[in-house]
């Protein structure tokens, strides 16, 4: 019997794909993960519906209703899928022919772009970001020809920082007629005032990608929303699958942006925010952080003078930080998401024994 090589028969670009290291993909025996930008407490729902002998629908509609009511938009502009993830690849799957129309994102910046356009044979191109971590956007102006979509995460994953709502105008006026820009919005509710869903009136080319997983402490549901006008949710409802949500998904996200449940989240992002700043002061006062960027979101961004000791220092206590080295203009830097405030004790008391540049190069 003749061997065969399965991975032979795979296609090129998978082959070499490099795939998302996710958190969890990560591995890691810790006990406070703080390398995720999770909610560091479960909140408690109940399922109520029980007709899982049934299919369900493919856009719950009380989820649609009240997911658009909380964004200010009308359902029609609202489309509900396995996390803002899948919107990121729903949007290249309608707009983009393999092999010949291009995306376009700005490093350093979340990793499934790259990723997604990779899987389904997308060329991606990347223009870093300026080193205020802005767009640079004669750069952007030069890589545009034959692109259809332009992501910006604003607030950004991994630096934390908004990005110049005037830069995105200009981007959104550059793009005019020719690409979709897609605002990935996934860590909006640490920043509300900052949203682009009111400029779809004023930009029919505009996407903005939302996600229960952050502020709403719904990681483990798998539940995000693609903002858009009509023409573009028509597109994208020809290329997603007939049943995106499970049943008790539809069911708890429905929970989740009742009045109350919206309540309790923006009451979490309040306490959040607070253990944030208290965060930001502590690791000032450690002598292995040069600097801690400021932040717009449910995480921090720090640059440490011997990062990999101090990730593999505080990995082996059970705290488990996400390394950003590899990333553009990053060395040295480490993500570090905002746990429980006892979490966030441990953490600077894990840091504080840790020397600075001149003790790191002392020990050498």
């Amino acid at each position: 019997m003749s061997t065969v090589n399965i991975e032979d028969l795979a296609r090129a670009n998978v082959r070499a794909l490099t795939p998302y290291q996710s958190a969890r993909r990560l591995g890691g025996n810790g006990d406070v993960w703080l390398n995720a930008n999770e909610y560091p407490l479960a909140v408690p729902f109940e399922l109520s519906q029980q007709t899982l002998n049934r299919y369900p629908e493919c856009q719950p509609k009380l989820v649609i209703e009240r997911y658009a009511a909380y964004a200010g938009l009308t359902p029609e502009q609202v489309l509900v899928s396995r996390g803002a993830d899948e919107g990121i690849e729903l949007l290249m799957r309608a707009f983009c022919e393999p092999g010949k129309d291009a995306v376009l994102f700005c490093p350093p910046t979340y990793g499934m772009y790259s990723v997604s356009a990779e899987t389904i044979g997308i060329e991606y191109r990347t223009v870093e970001a300026r080193e205020d971590w802005q767009l640079n956007l004669p750069a952007i102006a030069d890589q545009l020809e034959g692109v259809k979509l332009v992501y910006v995460c604003s607030p950004n994953n991994p630096t934390g920082n908004l990005i110049n709502p005037d830069d995105l105008r200009q981007l959104l006026e550059m793009a005019r007629g020719k690409a979709i820009v897609v605002a990935d919005e996934a860590y909006i509710e640490f920043c509300p005032q900052a949203t682009l869903a009111s400029w779809l009136t004023e930009y029919p080319h505009l996407v903005v990608l939302r996600t229960l997983s952050k502020a709403f402490a719904l990681a483990g549901l798998r539940c995000g929303f693609t903002l858009a006008n009509k023409p573009v949710i028509d597109l994208l409802m020809k290329v997603i699958a007939p049943y995106p949500l499970s049943t008790p998904v539809a069911d708890i996200a429905a929970q989740a942006l009742s009045d109350q449940g919206i309540a309790l989240m923006r009451q979490h992002v309040t306490d959040l925010i607070a253990t944030r700043e208290w965060l930001i002061d502590a690791l000032k006062g450690c002598d292995c952080v040069e600097q801690v960027f400021a932040s717009q979101t449910n995480y921090l961004l720090a640059r440490f003078s011997a990062s990999s000791q101090v990730f593999k220092t505080l990995w082996d206590q059970g705290i488990i930080l996400r390394d950003q080295n590899k990333q553009p203009g990053l060395a040295g830097c480490l993500r570090i998401s905002i746990g429980t405030r006892e979490e966030c004790e441990r953490t600077i008391a894990a840091l504080k024994p840790l020397p600075g540049a001149a003790g790191s190069r002392e020990q050498a």
